[in-house]
């Protein structure tokens, strides 16, 4: 790992060397212009992880009181260092600090690494997406009370 990872807001600058991540880790990627139409709405977040370069990236979407993970990707070469966690963490914090109460999201269902992350926020399952995601099912997991459960323990403030 290079310098000390951060945490920004994402720019649309970010676009290229965020939808080339997406392009190689994921069997349905966002174009880049998606991601020009996500960060451009009012009730969007989208943050990127840096060091030497963007390691990982996240976004939610604000509807009243609830926040929608739309999109979390770590760089598989750098999974496994809190990167992830940090980028949840700090999608929490804009959420709440935005009026959320609750936060949902999408996972494979064959995704134990971030099945675990989710559950350590707090998320559960409530129901499944069969073939979401083309070659496997989507469990849709929730969060209440996000401001008050989800965990104080996070590497937030360390990144």
């Amino acid at each position: 790992m290079g310098k000390l990872m951060t945490l920004r807001a994402f720019e649309e600058a970010d676009i290229p060397a965020v939808a080339a991540l997406e392009a190689a880790n994921q069997p349905r990627p966002w174009s880049p212009k998606v991601f020009i139409d996500e960060i451009g709405r009012s009730d969007r977040r989208y943050i990127v992880a840096e060091d030497d370069g963007i390691v990982g990236f996240g976004g939610v979407m604000l509807v009243g009181d609830e926040a929608h993970v739309t999109n979390l990707l770590v760089d598989p070469a750098r999974r496994g260092e809190g990167i992830g966690r940090s980028v949840l963490t700090k999608l929490v914090l804009l959420s709440v600090d935005s009026g959320a109460e609750h936060l949902t999201l999408e996972v494979r269902s064959k995704n134990e690494a971030a099945l675990g992350l989710y559950r350590s926020f707090g998320l559960a399952p409530v129901g499944v997406r069969p073939k979401y995601y083309g070659d496997d099912d989507a469990l849709i997991m929730w969060a209440h009370d996000i401001a008050t459960t989800w965990p104080s323990s996070t590497e937030e403030s360390e990144h």
